[in-house]
């Protein structure tokens, strides 16, 4: 992140990235955390107040911000969790200026039964929901996400990636 920017942490929690993203765009920039939580927000806001840093309780599916207000978006260890990921991701690369960065943390399917089924249970079991290999950069790539890279590593994966510059 450079100084000025805008930054949107999506299912921020208590905020830990959120103030470390405030520190990264300065007082110049803004971090807004994001959580449907309102215990979650309380804790981010009790923590570490900062002036460049603002939580709000929302819905990652509904986004509360204007089309193009950040230049990056993150989403750390939560996509699993909501119950339409890929409306959430709609979200993100809609508050995405074009050309703005995006970066999603979240499960991938390694295991050595096929992934639908073993997904499946993982999510009857925990709630938990497993993506595909390349459920998440196939998704952004219909969505007109450029530079779309995956990192695996264990049960995870990082995927990032630039939003549309046109259309």
């Amino acid at each position: 992140l450079l100084g000025g920017e805008r930054v949107l942490d999506v299912a921020c929690g208590t905020g830990a990235f959120t103030r470390g993203f405030g520190e990264a765009v300065g007082r110049d920039g803004l971090a807004v955390g994001l959580d449907a939580s309102a215990t979650m927000l309380e804790r981010a806001v009790a923590a570490q107040p900062a002036d460049n840093v603002a939580y709000v309780r929302g819905d990652a599916c509904a986004l509360p911000f204007g089309t193009g207000s950040f230049d990056a978006v993150c989403c750390f260890a939560a996509l699993y969790l909501i119950e339409d990921p890929l409306s959430a991701i709609d979200e993100i690369v809609r508050v995405l200026v074009p050309g703005g960065r995006l970066a999603l943390l979240t499960s991938v399917h390694r295991g050595p039964l096929p992934a639908k089924p073993s997904a499946a249970v993982v999510r009857a079991l925990s709630g938990v929901r497993i993506f595909g290999p390349d459920e998440l950069t196939r998704a952004l790539g219909e969505r007109g996400v450029t530079a779309v890279r995956r990192r695996v590593t264990g049960l995870a994966q990082f995927v990032s990636g630039r939003a549309p510059v046109s259309g």
